[in-house]
């Protein structure tokens, strides 16, 4: 008999660190997933807090590992990305770990208003404010600025926003420059829309930073969309932006910091294989050397992971509600919930997950798409990232199914309008959290019910 569990011992090397099996059911990080399912029921969302926490600490050491293996004289900052994920419990778990945050736009200046008043950061915590700027998020930025919040760092996004900080803000006080890098060779544009062409960075210093009494430039900022890998476009790039800052350097000597931005990649497949420590061995080490011949001083670095710090924390829990055979060889199970709605990259970019059984792991297995609940075409997933098919236990009368989506914590909830209206009126699905205790023992909650259609008529003028 072709069982499920065979299928997934001879296709990866499993178990796992974050996933075992016990008694044909499956386990994510310790944690019981069908005893999160038989208490909660499903669709379900779960965040797995203590993963944040890891992830931010494997990033700190592999950076602080290549700092002192290449004697490199600079410091390391680890920065949140808050546009993956807003919540307050992953903010709340992330800045248990000494770090600093990203904003992207004007409401993220209150949250960060929140935390202040809250005790979770302080007018030293390094706010890297980001992204082309409304007049809203621009007095935002100034407010912060004017009421001693000393490491808030405007980023200029074009050669006019620092205007308004002239104008406005009444303290000394740093900016940044992002850099418009160029664009991966398949994207449709060749330069980024965001930041300052390569050629007009040294121009805008000069014009309207250099002799300014209140400002000074503290950073120079650069991010591509396809983030940190080990591509001969990536190290080109990276290569090209360290030049600039070494150019900067030489006429602004408050230049101290490159922030090299996110990026990082998280697991979408159980045999995922990264090398973190060596890219960040490389990172450390080509700043270093280009420093070197160059005869400048090695900056600081910072980097901003917003998937990376909480994607892997995040899970998926769906029923399998029945199967559809369409055609002779065309097999579907119907889930209980929408991936147009509640995994909207799997639909939208084509990402793919981790994807596998909670239980009946010892059953037969045979290949079938899964269908959303919503009246599109397009709501199935019907591939994994490592091969065409994917496979999931037989369906007994009787007998549930049930199967979990997995590293799905970034970036989901607000792309889906969580909160908000659904396509087709599908409902969000409940939020659980899950943690540990000071002794290691798993503890679990609510943090949000399933959307109520009194809400959703409500939101629609009802």
């Amino acid at each position: 008999m072709n069982r499920y569990i065979d299928l997934i011992q001879q296709t990866f090397d499993f178990p796992t660190k974050e996933f075992h099996v016990e008694n044909n059911e499956l386990f994510f990080n310790g944690v019981n997933l069908m005893e999160i399912i038989q208490t909660y029921g499903t669709p379900l969302k779960l965040t797995y807090l203590p993963k944040i926490s890891e992830s931010i600490q494997n990033a700190k050491s592999y950076f602080n590992n290549a700092i002192k293996a290449h004697d490199y004289h600079g410091k390391y900052t680890y920065c949140y990305c808050t546009k993956s994920s807003h919540f307050s419990f992953v903010l709340n778990e992330a800045l248990k770990n000494d770090i600093h945050i990203e904003t992207s736009s004007t409401f993220d200046i209150p949250l960060v208003r929140s935390l202040y008043e809250k005790g979770k950061i302080t007018k030293n915590t390094y706010i890297i404010c980001n992204g082309f700027k409304r007049e809203l998020y621009k007095q935002y930025i100034t407010e912060l600025l004017n009421d001693g919040f000393v490491n808030c760092v405007p980023i200029l996004d074009n050669l006019s926003e620092i205007d308004y900080y002239l104008e406005h803000v009444k303290v000394p006080f740093q900016v940044g420059i992002r850099i418009a890098a160029d664009e991966e060779p398949k994207f449709g544009f060749y330069t980024s829309r965001l930041g300052v062409r390569y050629n007009d960075i040294i121009q805008l210093y000069e014009e309207k930073i250099k002799d300014h009494p209140l400002v000074s430039l503290k950073m120079l900022h650069f991010f591509i969309n396809s983030g940190i890998r080990d591509t001969a476009y990536y190290w080109s790039e990276l290569t090209r932006f360290i030049q600039k800052y070494v150019d900067l350097k030489k006429i602004a000597p408050s230049l101290d910091t490159m922030d090299i931005g996110g990026g990082w990649p998280i697991k979408t497949n159980v045999f995922f294989d990264y090398d973190y420590q060596y890219m960040a061995d490389q990172i450390v080490k080509n700043i270093k050397w280009m420093c070197a011949k160059n005869n400048t001083t090695e900056p600081n670095i910072f980097t901003e992971f917003g998937s990376y710090t909480v994607g892997e924390s995040g899970a998926v829990l769906y029923s399998i509600l029945d199967e559809k055979l369409q055609n002779d060889k065309e097999l579907w199970y119907m889930i209980d919930g929408s991936f147009i709605t509640q995994l909207p990259d799997s639909w939208g970019l084509n990402q793919k997950y981790i994807m596998l059984a909670v239980n009946n792991w010892d059953e037969t297995y045979q290949g079938i798409s899964l269908g959303g609940l919503t009246c599109d075409s397009m709501d199935y997933y019907n591939s994994e990232a490592h091969q065409y098919n994917i496979y999931l236990p037989k369906i007994e009368k009787g007998r549930a199914q049930y199967i979990g989506f997995f590293h799905t914590g970034a970036y989901q909830e607000s792309l889906g309008g969580y909160g908000g209206i659904q396509h087709c009126l599908i409902p969000a699905p409940k939020h659980v959290l899950i943690d540990r205790d000071e002794n290691g023992e798993i503890k679990h909650w609510l943090f949000a019910k399933d959307q109520t259609e009194e809400s959703m008529l409500k939101t629609l003028g009802y």
